[in-house]
C-alpha cells in the first residue's frame, strides 16, 4: 500500500516565505520536518515513498538513488562518542575504616598509599598518621567527597591502599651488591605518573638485569594490578625502594659510592660520552615536566639521547630502555 504526500501551499504555513530556519520541529521550505531531524525539500512535484518489500531496504525519495539515500542517512547522523572513564580500584586493592586499616598496617600488610579526610582528628585517625609515619606510608588529605567516590560504605573518614608489591630498603640492596662483589646499577624515576609507562620501564630493568628501581613516596604512578600487568610480572622480581625525598637520596647513593645520571633532553652531552662502568644509578624524569630542577642539581651528570628526526623526544619507557641497554654496552666490555 502507497501513500503520497501532496504537494501544500506555502501560505498555510507560518514562515513559507522560503526562510529555512532549520530547527526541528519547525516548518521548512513548506514542508514541516518529519520527527527524527531529517528534511524533505519541494521539488515542484509530490514525494513519494514507498513501503519497503520483503527482502529490501529501498527507499524511492523524489527519484534518487538507493546509495545516495544511504550516503545521505549515512552523512546525517554520527555515530555517539564513547567516553572512557578510569576504572575504581577493586575491593581487593582498597580497604576502609579506622581499625581495619591500623590492623592491616600491625600485621605487616604492604601500603601504597592512605587517603584521610581533611580535618579528621579522632583518635584513630591521630594513630594511623603515626603509623604512617613510623612505616613511611604516604598520607594524602582529601575533602570527604573523594572519599565517598571510592566507596559507598561506612569509611570513617580514611582509605587505604594495599600493594601489590613489598617495598625493598635502599640500604639493603646496596649492602647485597657489595656482598657480592657487583657494581649497583639502580634506576630512580624522577615522579613518572602514567602506571602503563612505569610498568614498561620496571620490565625492561628487570630484564636487564638491574638491582633496583627508587621511586619517590608521592607524585608517583601507584604500583597497583595495572603496573603489575604492564611490567608483565617484572615488578614481582626486581626489589622497589619508596623514598621520600629524592635529593637526599641521590646525596645517600653519591656517598655510597654510586654516580647519579640524569637522563635529560636539556643535556649538552650525549649518552655515549659518559662511563657507565662503575656504580651508577639513572634518573628518569617525569612525562610532562622531565627531571626536576632539584634533582638536576645534586645529579653527578645530565646526558641526552640523540635526536636525528623532526619529533624532539621518545616516550619515557622507550628513553629508558635506550639508555639502560646503552649501559649494558659499556659495561659488556
Amino acid at each position: 500500500m502507497e501513500k503520497r504526500f501532496n504537494k501544500v501551499d506555502r501560505k498555510d504555513y507560518k514562515g513559507g516565505d522560503n526562510r529555512n530556519e532549520g530547527r526541528s520541529g519547525e516548518k521548512r521550505g513548506g514542508y514541516s520536518r518529519p520527527e527524527g531531524g531529517r528534511s524533505f525539500e519541494n521539488k515542484g512535484e509530490s514525494t513519494r515513498f514507498s513501503r519497503p518489500t520483503s527482502g529490501s531496504s529501498r527507499i524511492s525519495d523524489g527519484g534518487r538513488s538507493e546509495a545516495a539515500n544511504r550516503e545521505s542517512r549515512e552523512g546525517s547522523f554520527s555515530a555517539p562518542r564513547k567516553h572512557f572513564t578510569k576504572p575504581a580500584p577493586s575491593k581487593e586493592e582498597m580497604i576502609f575504616g579506622t581499625r581495619p586499616i591500623i590492623e592491616a598496617i600491625d600485621a605487616g600488610k604492604e601500603i601504597e598509599k592512605i587517603l584521610l579526610q581533611k580535618g579528621a582528628s579522632g583518635t584513630q585517625h591521630t594513630e594511623i598518621m603515626t603509623l604512617a609515619r613510623t612505616f613511611k606510608i604516604p598520607v594524602q588529605q582529601v575533602p570527604i567527597e573523594k572519599l565517598n567516590a571510592l566507596t559507598r560504605a561506612t569509611h570513617q573518614g580514611v582509605v587505604a591502599f594495599i600493594s601489590a608489591i613489598t617495598y625493598s630498603t635502599l640500604d639493603h640492596i646496596i649492602d647485597t651488591c657489595y656482598e657480592k662483589g657487583k657494581l649497583p646499577f639502580l634506576l630512580i624515576t624522577d615522579h613518572i605518573t602514567d602506571v602503563r609507562n612505569f610498568g614498561a620501564i620496571a620490565r625492561t630493568a628487570e630484564v636487564a638485569g638491574l638491582d633496583g628501581i627508587i621511586v619517590p613516596a608521592r607524585g608517583n604512578a601507584q604500583i597497583n594490578a595495572d603496573a603489575v600487568k604492564t611490567s608483565a610480572g617484572a615488578l614481582h622480581f626486581i626489589p622497589v625502594c619508596r623514598e621520600d625525598n629524592l635529593q637526599k637520596t641521590i646525596q645517600y647513593l653519591q656517598d655510597r659510592g654510586i654516580a647519579v645520571v640524569a637522563c635529560s633532553e636539556k643535556a649538552k652531552k650525549t649518552m655515549y660520552e659518559f662511563d657507565y662502568s662503575q656504580p651508577i644509578a639513572i634518573v628518569m624524569g617525569s612525562e610532562e615536566t622531565g627531571i626536576s630542577d632539584e634533582v638536576i642539581r645534586v645529579a653527578d651528570e645530565m646526558v641526552k639521547i640523540p635526536m636525528h628526526g623532526k619529533v624532539g623526544s621518545l616516550n619515557v619507557s622507550v628513553s629508558a630502555a635506550v639508555i639502560v641497554y646503552e649501559a649494558l654496552r659499556q659495561r659488556a666490555i
